[in-house]
């Protein structure tokens, strides 16, 4: 497992990452990596409910589906957060088909809680999170057409999520592009940038293979600060 304890905008942050040391399915995996997960949150003084963020990562599509539907019944309730999955088998160090990604986020003040709000109709990720200034996005997709259609398709979307959080674009702290490997890093850039005009202090990309249905491109995390 890697742990690393961050200040990030005037807040503080932990973030974990482990693949599955034990378990015959992807389901067993994921819920080896939360039960290590919440071992060492409470290390931290912290707890699984305090997860503002994950990202699975799986071998292939099946592992993708076992590990999700376990990351639901390990993070539910009060632990519900934002999220996102991507097959990437060059992620793997080990002969794990499940890893996860975990951030955690320290209370900004006494008492505070979280606010999760829902797609309607819900769907397994949910639509955005706040807590205390900051709001995380899941990772939103398309499936339409070609990397510039998906990317057309999905800022809006972004921007409708950033607005009902009380955001915008111009408070958006960072971006994590997971583009597929079939695709470059330039052109993803290109759209973005004449679709967006706020500058984005904090951008990432890395290349996957898959996503959780064929035909998808492009998964875009975005968080903000509203402080």
């Amino acid at each position: 497992m890697r742990k690393a304890l961050f200040p990030w905008l005037s807040n503080g942050f932990v973030a974990l990452s482990a693949e599955a040391q034990v378990g015959e399915t992807a389901g067993e995996q994921a819920r080896d990596v939360f039960d290590r997960f919440a071992l060492e949150l409470h290390s931290e003084g912290l707890s699984l409910a305090d997860t503002v963020r994950t990202r699975l990562w799986a071998r292939d599509s099946e592992s993708r589906d076992g590990g999700s539907r376990e990351r639901v019944a390990a993070l539910a309730g009060d632990a519900r957060s934002a999220s996102s999955s991507y097959i990437a088998p060059a992620h793997f160090e080990s002969s794990a088909s499940v890893a996860v990604d975990l951030l955690a986020m320290r209370p900004q003040s006494a008492g505070a809680t979280k606010i999760v709000k829902e797609y309607d109709p819900p769907i397994v990720p949910l639509r955005h999170l706040t807590s205390g200034s900051f709001v995380f996005l899941s990772g939103v997709t398309s499936e339409v057409g070609t990397l510039a259609d998906q990317v057309a398709d999905i800022l809006p979307r972004i921007e409708g999520s950033l607005v009902d959080a009380g955001a915008s674009w111009a408070q958006v702290a960072h971006v994590s592009f997971h583009l597929h490997t079939s695709c470059k890093v330039a052109d993803l850039r290109a759209l973005f940038q004449d679709a967006v005009s706020a500058r984005v202090p904090s951008v990432e990309y890395a290349f996957v293979e898959g996503y959780s249905l064929p035909g998808k491109l492009i998964e875009i995390e975005v968080t903000a600060n509203k402080g």
